[in-house]
């Protein structure tokens, strides 16, 4: 599970960007799973849960926004439909994946003195 391993640098980040900022606390830590990343977001949640403990993210909820999977062809721009092929209809090329594939850390709730 290397949910826990992107937690624990997640956190680091966290971290970093809180003392950065002087902040005395972190209230809320928004993330952004694609379908296509390779990370379960309930597993991710899980492992949030067991580190969060004795850091800055102790009292922190952690939020999850899903983002679906979207392809393009990389020759033609095409847009492919869910659950098409991935191949263009329009030139045969091999599609690319544009959205969905990212981890993202969006947003940091803090608190500052």
């Amino acid at each position: 599970m290397h949910e826990y391993s992107l937690v624990q640098a997640m956190m680091r980040r966290v971290e970093e960007e809180a003392r950065a900022r002087n902040a005395t606390a972190v209230h809320r830590v928004h993330v952004r799973i694609g379908r296509f990343s390779g990370v379960e977001a309930n597993l991710f949640a899980t492992a949030y849960e067991v580190l969060r403990p004795g850091t800055l993210c102790a009292n922190a909820e952690l939020a999850i926004a899903p983002e679906a999977g979207e392809w393009h062809c990389g020759a033609c721009g095409t847009l492919l439909p869910a659950g098409a092929e991935l191949v263009c209809q329009e030139c045969g090329w091999p599609a690319s994946l544009m959205r969905g594939g990212d981890l993202v850390l969006e947003r940091i709730e803090l608190e500052v003195g």
